[in-house]
């Protein structure tokens, strides 16, 4: 009998095989995506201290009176200016992207070429 592993295993398998080569140091922080079926969250990680130096979500307040869906392509280009805007106050410029084992197109793609514009380089 054939046994078919979930996308979410095959997902998961990918992004860690994908952190053996991406990591965050003070001076390059990783910027980490992660998509749901509702909600998008991105961080930007110093992996060298283990500490979360900015993130932003969908579900915050201030980023949910802005949308009108939490989960199309529109929400993630915003989600990735406000990432970038914060990131660019907290003096980070340049980042390693990690695009959580997802496909780099649709929402994940959106969310990067927006926090490109905002000011961050990867």
């Amino acid at each position: 009998m054939i046994k078919k592993v979930s996308r979410t295993q095959v997902r998961q398998k990918k992004h860690r095989r994908m952190r053996n080569h991406i990591a965050g140091t003070a001076a390059k922080p990783r910027l980490a995506v992660f998509r749901s079926n509702n909600h998008m969250y991105a961080q930007i990680i110093d992996d060298a201290a283990g500490r979360t130096l900015v993130s932003a979500s969908t579900m915050q307040k201030e980023v949910k009176a802005e949308l009108e869906k939490t989960s199309n392509v529109a929400a993630a280009a915003y989600l990735g200016t406000v990432i970038g805007k914060k990131a660019v106050e907290a003096g980070i410029e340049e980042v390693v992207f990690d695009r959580g084992g997802f496909i780099y197109h649709g929402k994940i793609q959106a969310l990067a070429d927006a926090a490109r514009e905002a000011g961050l380089k990867f």
